[in-house]
């Protein structure tokens, strides 16, 4: 259940209903937003006897989720969420493109192929500073030089960045200077990272984990929402089935079906599904059709000699070829790049 307060309750009206619902035997979760506060009413089994709680002072309406997502279920607001970056909006109408090589390397190759993205039409950089490998021998990322070269990228370019936090301890110096903070599949379930990015302001873009569900992507998030931030864009990358010929297996179907349980915006990563550059392509015409939000694409300008993931990014030139395609199936269902 959600109680969502007036714009111009007090504290000590707010503060009322959380003593009302907590003498019910249930945890009050107070979550302050822009213009209202909402109060999580948590570890219920059954529907909530609301009654009581509709007549106290300052309560505008109460609304009954039986989804264990609250705060991002549809159930509990029919608006989507729209999730601003710069001039960027993920959940509107246009589709942003997020491009960029998997790690950052070093200034010079950075600069360049970042110059090169934004002249073939993304609206976000991208790029790990802090790299979780497979191998504890593959290259880890340059850490805080790296991120300094994201921020320099962004001052040439003009475009705003994003990059992957790893563990709590980070999280502050990596907020300094990204303006999307992403959590990647294998942190999906870090409860203690989620409620940290959840603490602190920056936009997060959340990965679906390889053997995640849709419930437990959507559980994740209300993690992060849940703690104050409402600005959370989720990605579909792939799941870890039996094929062997892809990397990953690319969910589309995800894509309709969180756009239809929550509020939130929903972008897709064919890199990482397909594991091949020449599967990208399709993949993301693909994403476009089905309603994604946006896409996040690795590009990379010498991808045989890159550190990680060469195997599947696009050179520049046809990531440039592949905007142009993606611009004429946007128009196609109703949107724009």
């Amino acid at each position: 259940m959600l109680v969502i307060m007036k714009n111009d309750a007090t504290e000590g009206e707010i503060e009322a209903v959380g003593k009302s619902i907590r003498e019910m035997g249930y945890t009050a979760k107070p979550v302050p937003g822009v213009q209202r506060t909402t109060i999580c009413v948590l570890g219920n089994e059954r529907r909530v006897d609301s009654s009581h709680i509709e007549g106290l002072s300052g309560v505008m309406e109460v609304i009954h989720v039986s989804k264990p997502y609250k705060l991002v279920s549809r159930e509990g607001g029919k608006e989507p969420i729209h999730v601003r970056i710069g001039n960027c909006e993920f959940g509107g109408t246009a589709i942003p493109l997020i491009a960029g090589p998997c790690a950052v390397e070093d200034r010079g190759q950075y600069l360049e192929v970042a110059d090169a993205i934004k002249r073939a039409g993304a609206s976000i950089l991208r790029g790990g500073a802090y790299k979780p490998r497979t191998s504890p021998y593959s290259f880890q990322g340059l850490g805080e030089k790296g991120l300094e070269i994201l921020a320099e990228a962004r001052e040439v370019t003009g475009l705003p960045v994003c990059t992957e936090v790893m563990d709590v301890e980070h999280v502050s110096l990596v907020s300094e200077y990204t303006d999307i903070i992403q959590i990647g599949m294998r942190n999906m379930h870090n409860y203690s990272l989620l409620k940290r990015v959840g603490c602190q302001g920056k936009p997060v873009l959340l990965k679906r984990g390889m053997a995640a569900t849709i419930n437990e992507l959507l559980n994740a998030a209300e993690y992060i929402i849940s703690e104050g931030n409402w600005n959370v864009i989720l990605c579909e990358r792939g799941i870890r089935t039996f094929e062997e010929q892809t990397r990953n297996t690319l969910d589309l179907s995800a894509i309709p079906i969180i756009h239809e349980l929550s509020r939130l915006p929903v972008i897709v990563d064919p890199s990482h599904a397909c594991g091949r550059w020449m599967h990208v392509s399709p993949l993301s015409r693909a994403a476009v059709a089905v309603g994604a939000d946006g896409l996040m694409i690795e590009v990379h300008n010498h991808p045989e000699s890159a550190l990680s993931d060469g195997p599947q990014s696009l050179k520049p030139e046809l990531f440039e070829k592949l905007v142009k395609h993606l611009r004429t199936i946007a128009e196609t269902v109703g949107r724009t790049l």
